[in-house]
């Protein structure tokens, strides 16, 4: 098999090349199991299941249609991203195609944003998970110590090494992917044979009673798009891994293409299941609807394990967050785009100043489950999502940018190809731009709005300022260069392509 290149970045003093054909330090630890599970458990997270419940109230059944839409555009932005993988899989990801088809300010302002999108993330996670702990403590344990508790416990096993991370992010998925699974089957239990104290009520005529599909409008439907794609957010986190996978030429696409049935079973089937078990005005904003479907059931217990099962997404997430944060820290300042200090790796390949950077800032976190308990995931939800869909903004025009070089002959091939690219990057652009104006009639998410300007700002005059000490620095002055590729890329490519010498 032939092995994956990676791209060479310069390396601080003392720093070694760790792991099977990986030029950037990190151990390629990640295997095919765990890789199928990151990516299974970065499309299931908090935003189905406790975000679901307020878009349930505002959409009511018609939330399914939302989920299968936005989950169709969240496949085409993979399987772009697919493509760029296959070009040239590096830990950097989104950052370093941005630096690469668009230019060093916009992997700056890529690589930062993204960064911030993770600690913004873990903040809401561990917020989530605070609050799923009061289902069994009753307030009787303060909602800002478990915060703290879980910050602290997910720090310590990131600065393990990557295999821990992978394992933790295995079992975390492989409880969520059981539990919907199981609700499922309990649900379709109870529509055909009728057990349980719902059976008297539950039909699947609940998805069109009660108002209709779209008891609210389709406007109402429309409003809920923010939370829907919140409820997305992190599956491009395998493209992250990529310079940890072990076998990146193979896992990568393997994981991307399982997302169509990721998003039909555990958003779509999910949630066709439940509104058809308990009418859809029973769900109450703040409240995950998985586990008042099984109060309404009357089956405390299954309540209470459907707790325990969010409470570990929650968790799941924000261990994502921890990875990612030292990842895209690295990756700038490797770069010349962020502190030195940020390089180093530990012995078992992680980058121990940049996780602790970002764990230290999410502690933030902590405090706002203090000062105000009640209000502290709406807080963070908009700013997550709006900072998130830079990622996926930055995927989709790099793909453009690459497929029309690659076409023209001026790069190799990719041999995992966008179906339908350039139009569906096109179409999944223009439906990020509707779910942004979305955000700014709501009154509830327009505040991410007022500080995504602040932060292109921060971003443009730190840049200038970094730039004007180091004019001449490779960091701010964009190198045309073709990457390394994968050996299958290169024999897809033009002869010409393929044979001619990167320039340095």
């Amino acid at each position: 098999m032939t092995s994956v290149q990676v791209e060479q970045h310069g390396k601080t003093p003392g720093e070694g090349t760790r792991g099977e054909g990986d030029g950037e330090g990190y151990h390629r630890a990640l295997g095919a199991r765990q890789i199928q599970m990151i990516a299974i458990g970065g499309a299931i997270g908090t935003g189905l299941f406790l975000g679901a419940g307020k878009a349930i109230s505002k959409a009511g059944p018609s939330l399914i249609l939302a989920y299968a839409i936005a989950g169709l555009v969240i496949f085409f932005i993979m399987r772009a991203l697919g493509e760029l993988l296959m070009y040239r899989p590096v830990s950097g990801s989104f950052s370093d195609y941005a630096r690469e088809f668009l230019g060093p300010f916009w992997g700056y302002a890529t690589g930062w944003t993204y960064w911030l999108f993770w600690v913004v993330t873990g903040i809401t996670e561990v917020t989530a998970a605070a609050k799923y702990m009061s289902y069994w403590t009753d307030d009787s344990f303060p909602q800002w110590a478990y915060a703290l508790i879980f910050t602290v416990i997910l720090y310590g096993a990131n600065l393990i090494s990557v295999k821990l991370f992978g394992e933790l992010e295995f079992w975390f998925s492989m409880v969520k992917v059981t539990a919907i699974v199981g609700m499922i089957l309990i649900c379709a239990g109870i529509l055909t044979i009728g057990f349980s104290d719902a059976a008297a009520t539950a039909s699947v005529s609940n998805l069109w009673n009660d108002g209709g599909f779209f008891p609210k409008g389709i406007g109402g439907t429309l409003m809920t798009l923010q939370i829907v794609m919140f409820a997305f957010l992190a599956v491009e986190l395998v493209g992250v891994t990529a310079g940890e996978s072990k076998d990146p030429e193979k896992t990568l696409p393997k994981a991307i293409n399982t997302v169509p049935w990721r998003i039909a079973v555990f958003y779509v089937g999910a949630l066709v299941m439940i509104l058809s078990v308990v009418p859809w005005t029973h769900f109450q904003p703040g409240v995950s609807p998985f586990v008042a479907a099984f109060e309404r059931m009357g089956l405390g217990v299954g309540a209470a394990i459907v707790n325990f099962v969010v409470l570990t997404a929650a968790l799941s997430s924000c261990n994502s967050g921890m990875y990612s944060t030292g990842r895209m820290l690295r990756d700038l300042a490797l770069n010349g785009q962020g502190p030195k200090m940020f390089t180093r790796l530990t012995k078992s390949g992680t980058p121990l100043i940049g996780t602790t950077f970002s764990a230290a800032l999410m502690l933030v976190g902590v405090w706002i489950n203090y000062v105000a308990p009640g209000k502290a995931f709406d807080y963070v939800v908009s700013f997550a999502t709006i900072s998130g869909m830079w990622a996926w903004i930055m995927i989709l025009v790099c793909q453009i940018k690459y497929r029309a070089k690659a076409d023209r002959g001026e790069l190799p091939r990719s041999p995992f190809r966008a179906p339908g690219a350039p139009w569906t990057s096109w179409f999944s652009l223009l439906f990020i731009g509707m779910v942004i104006v979305m955000m700014g009639v709501d009154k509830d998410s327009r505040v991410s709005l007022y500080c995504a300007p602040l932060w292109g700002l921060l971003l443009g005059v730190s840049y200038l300022v970094l730039k004007s000490r180091n004019p001449q620095g490779a960091a701010f002055n964009k190198v045309s260069r073709p990457a390394p590729v994968t050996a299958s890329a290169a024999s897809a490519a033009s002869s010409e392509s393929a044979e001619s010498t990167p320039s340095s």
